[in-house]
């Protein structure tokens, strides 16, 4: 065994024994070590391989795969270009807390800087968003002490992604190995005698270096209160959103709730939130105004929520997973960490009313909603009818842009209270298609679909069509049981409801030509066509009885419902609801 294929088993072998069970691979010439490596442990059944031509969308996958299971995943590239098209999702990992681990291969230091071909300056390419990050030079032989720095290096990369690393205290995220081989880089005879030394770490065994989990911040407790309102943002872990929505009904506190983590339902849970927010920011219902919010988690996604929190003379707490904290309007005077969630405090005697008039304002808001999405597919519509379709042990994985806002505008607190998967850490519309499959995989394994979770998936056309390429799975490739519901209003829906859309900007036939060009974004794709080529089942709804009913069974294997909406009925609804 020659120093490059050692190199990369006694890497991936860490791995294993770190606990990483699922991996993804996009194919490269430098990288082939690790692919061999990859392979066999795959036919060993140590770890499950995935295989994508995509580097972008290989990541997302292993983002998915990650957010979906809650262990580190490996991505594996190889040198130049490559490593660049992870950069999208290694912003996504920082910022959501996703362990990332990108294990990138490069050229040995004798090629670098030399104009030799498919190399690049790749340690530091990803600037401040690791966690952790390495430089493994090309070995020179096979030594026991270069195996064990080599094992040593897989633990330090596992437990940094794990937050227990030099950066301890930032969270969960991304981290980076960049490693380098020297030709021949196909499996060969080598030093045996001394290669197999190095890998007998094989035969089990904990890694080598063990770290103590970090201890999260000591909770101040949060006092009682009457007029208290919690505001649920998004959280990483849905036991956490579980134990926040359980935590404010103990104290007595009703939640105006994000779609992320769970579907928030159960008693307190103001319906349609985002809507009962905006007339109380709007002095419209003085006897809804608080003294004091309560932020859990990290709000994204609406700007009524974040006008309750300037309201004057209104107190803001922050409850924080991270030792980061978000406070965009300057506005947080104490901060709390997740430990404070535990005990709620004693229930105010006048609890139950307070609760009581801000639930009510939202039930009363029920019949307008379903008036302003009508009885014609529309963004509200759609999500309406998919939130209702899932049950508690289903997940769904949300798109960015207008869907998370549908959906929670549609939500009226009856829904069950299925797992919600969304990529809020910069709420891009990168990679959502390759980050769904990820998430069924994870959640689903290698079972027979009966009987585990169902994952449907939620996106706009743009954000199916930015990610297209993550419907190619190869024929010998493990394959989700995961349905996407594309709502296509063929093009960028969400900039109607902006002030891009305003109906008195677009009075002039030039300004309005110029805002369907650059905003507007028509794109035409036949979409049967697009899934036909790949091979996945497309259906073409054009009802929301017809939508209903494909997702009343189960349908086994990946399969694309197009709902076609009119784009303009965006900015009715929002209108009509306003």
């Amino acid at each position: 065994m020659h120093p490059s294929t050692a190199l990369a088993a006694v890497l991936v072998d860490e791995l294993v024994r770190g606990g990483v069970r699922e991996a993804v691979l996009a194919p490269g010439s430098r990288s082939a070590p690790l692919a061999y490596a990859l392979e066999e442990a795959d036919r060993a059944g140590r770890l499950r391989l995935h295989v994508r031509i995509d580097e972008r969308s290989a990541s997302f996958l292993a983002l998915g795969l990650a957010r979906g299971g809650g262990a580190p995943v490996p991505v594996v590239t190889t040198s130049g270009t490559a490593v660049a098209h992870l950069h999208p999702a290694v912003l996504e990992a920082a910022h959501s807390g996703i362990p990332l681990v990108v294990l990138s291969a490069d050229r040995p230091s004798e090629l670098r800087g030399t104009g030799a071909n498919q190399t690049t300056v790749q340690p530091g390419v990803f600037a401040g968003s690791v966690r952790w990050e390495v430089d493994l030079p090309a070995p020179e032989g096979v030594t026991r002490a270069a195996g064990a720095h080599w094992r040593s290096t897989v633990c330090r990369a596992l437990a940094a992604a794990g937050d227990a690393g030099p950066l301890r205290g930032a969270g969960p995220g991304p981290v980076h190995l960049n490693v380098s081989f020297r030709d021949p880089l196909a499996p060969g005879p080598g030093q045996p005698d001394t290669a197999d030394d190095v890998l007998a770490g094989r035969a089990g065994g904990a890694p080598w270096v063990a770290v103590a989990p970090a201890p999260g911040p000591v909770a101040a407790p949060i006092g009682p209160g009457r007029r208290t309102l919690v505001l649920l943002g998004d959280l990483p872990d849905p036991a956490l959103a579980d134990r926040a929505l359980s935590w404010a009904q103990e104290a007595g506190w009703p939640v105006l709730a994000e779609p992320f983590g769970r579907l928030p339902t159960g008693p307190g849970v103001v319906p349609h939130g985002p809507l009962v927010a905006s007339a109380v920011a709007r002095g419209e219902l003085t006897e809804l105004v608080p003294d004091r919010v309560v932020v859990v988690g990290r709000l994204t996604l609406f700007r009524e929520l974040g006008a309750l929190l300037r309201l004057p003379g209104v107190l803001v707490e922050h409850v924080s997973a991270q030792e980061r904290w978000t406070d965009p309007s300057h506005v947080v005077s104490r901060v709390h960490g997740p430990g404070a969630l535990v005990t709620a405090p004693p229930r105010h005697p006048e609890a139950s009313g307070w609760v009581h008039a801000w639930t009510a304002a939202g039930a009363q808001r029920s019949a307008t909603v379903a008036a302003a999405a009508g009885a014609e597919p529309t963004g509200v519509g759609v999500a309406g009818v998919v939130a209702e379709a899932l049950g508690e042990d289903d997940v769904l994985v949300l798109g960015s842009s207008t869907v998370p806002r549908d959906l929670a505008l549609s939500l009226h607190g009856t829904a069950a209270a299925a797992r919600v998967v969304a990529q809020r850490g910069l709420a891009g519309i990168d990679g959502t298609v390759s980050a769904a499959v990820g998430v069924a995989l994870a959640v689903q394994g290698d079972e027979a679909p009966e009987g585990l979770p169902r994952v449907v998936a939620l996106m706009g056309d743009l954000t199916f069509l930015h990610d297209a390429g993550g419907l190619l799975i190869g024929p010998g490739e493990p394959r989700p049981d995961l349905t996407v519901v594309v709502v296509n209003d063929d093009g960028g829906g969400i900039f109607s409801t902006l002030e891009y859309g305003d109906p008195a900007r677009l009075d002039d036939p030039g300004a309005a030509a110029a805002a369907e060009r650059v905003f507007g974004t028509p794109h035409g794709t036949d979409l049967a066509a697009l899934c036909a080529a790949h091979g996945v089942r497309h259906e073409r709804l054009a009802t929301l009885a017809a939508l209903r009913e494909s997702l009343a069974g189960r349908s086994e294997g990946l399969r694309v419902l197009e709902v076609p909406v009119d784009r303009a009925s965006h900015r009715r609804v929002r209108d009509a609801l306003r």
